[in-house]
């Protein structure tokens, strides 16, 4: 649409705050948006910059994106008049309509999914409708190429270098804890097309020669079979499988048939959420899976040749300390190439949130959810366990997992 784009990924550049102020002191200090992307532990932080950012450039507009401001529109906004408005759920296009307003003098008022701060009010703008033709998009590759580094980021589950896209929104499943469908993506399935996410993974073997791997971050690529073996089969008949490798979230229903030609067309890795192997803790967080389904996944997944990296998660309702160890048992049973042990960590605007909330089980501010260091935190303490025995238990699970003889 025209507009100059500067783009700064402070976090991946080691760039303290001061350091971030500088770079935009010299490459955008004549901006007229500056949109910031949030976190829920990092919100305090991220709205504090914000503030530092319109000090620096008082006449432009500071606006956040996000799972955490669109679960806590009024909250966000009252954290600091600083925060001229927030962008609620799936902002591309959010972002765009705001940029065309601010350059054409136009109300703020005419951007759908908008909430913003005039006159000393804030307003709500009617909701944006979801994005229903994914292909419109510009592949996100391309921005990659244009701003950042690839070797800035690692995903330990993949080869380095890896770069990461999304091939579709939405999840119809149910599960209570997961962020994104909950508060951004919404549980309407839109897909780009079989010959737009060929055209992207050949641009990435084009462009980057030094990628070594495909990451498909889709909340669970694995929905439609028909899609993931049309897509296969063109990675298949363009030789892509031959020159990159790839890896994807899954649910545990996936079946063989289809794994086997995931592996053919290049994939060497799957994502289960497994999180459980109690189907009453299954049920109670909607997860829509059963332990069966878990069981012949893994048998599966080995058979097919593809490798597994298993998510398991403890803390949720119903969970005790047997139940967590007989997860742990599984796990080790099961024997994936690699695994996770997380602590339900509950996000604003998702049911897990207003179970844990509602029940009084949460104890902590949002900049709790994590150490500084990254490392886990848990807020959560129910009457049966508390966030130091789970986040105790997945460090004991994750020894006890990988220093063992196989």
């Amino acid at each position: 649409h025209g507009f100059e784009v500067v783009f700064l990924d402070a976090c991946a550049k080691r760039m303290n705050a001061e350091q971030a102020l500088q770079r935009i002191t010299e490459t955008a200090s004549d901006a007229r948006l500056f949109v910031f992307d949030t976190s829920t532990p990092s919100i305090y932080s991220d709205v504090a910059f914000a503030g530092k950012v319109k000090a620096l450039v008082p006449s432009a507009f500071m606006l956040l994106v996000g799972t955490h401001p669109s679960a806590t529109v009024e909250e966000t906004m009252a954290l600091s008049k600083a925060v001229d408005g927030l962008a609620r759920r799936e902002y591309d296009y959010i972002v765009r309509d705001l940029a065309l307003v601010l350059r054409d003098g136009t109300p703020l008022g005419a951007v759908r999914g908008l909430t913003y701060r005039e006159g000393g009010n804030v307003f709500h703008n009617a909701d944006a409708e979801h994005i229903k033709d994914l292909d419109e998009i510009p592949f996100a590759a391309k921005f990659i190429r244009e701003h950042l580094c690839v070797t800035d980021y690692v995903f330990p589950a993949a080869a380095f270098p890896s770069i990461q896209i999304f091939t579709g929104r939405g999840c119809p499943a149910r599960c209570n804890f997961c962020v994104y469908p909950q508060t951004l993506h919404g549980h309407l399935v839109r897909l780009r097309s079989p010959e737009n996410v060929i055209a992207e993974m050949a641009y990435i073997v084009e462009n980057f020669p030094e990628v070594k791997e495909i990451v498909i971050e889709d909340d669970t690529f694995t929905i439609s079979a028909q899609r993931v073996k049309e897509i296969c089969r063109l990675m298949i008949l363009r030789g892509l499988h031959r020159k990159i490798r790839w890896l994807c979230n899954t649910r545990v229903n996936l079946d063989y048939e289809t794994m086997v030609l995931m592996k053919k067309a290049g994939c060497h890795l799957i994502i289960p959420g497994v999180e459980s192997v109690n189907q009453a803790i299954l049920n109670n967080i909607h997860k829509g899976t059963t332990v069966a389904q878990i069981e012949a996944y893994m048998a599966n997944a080995k058979k097919a040749g593809l490798m597994v990296h298993a998510c398991y998660m403890v803390g949720n309702r119903g969970e005790t300390r047997e139940t967590m160890e007989k997860t742990l048992a599984a796990a080790l049973r099961f024997k994936t190439d690699t695994a996770q042990f997380f602590p339900l960590i509950p996000y604003p605007g998702t049911e897990a949130y207003e179970w844990a909330l509602s029940n009084g089980y949460i104890s902590g501010r949002y900049d709790e959810y994590c150490k500084e260091d990254g490392t886990l935190n848990c807020i959560v303490n129910t009457p049966l366990l508390s966030g130091r025995e789970l986040v105790a238990f997945c460090a004991r699970a994750r020894k006890k997992y990988y220093l063992r003889a196989w």
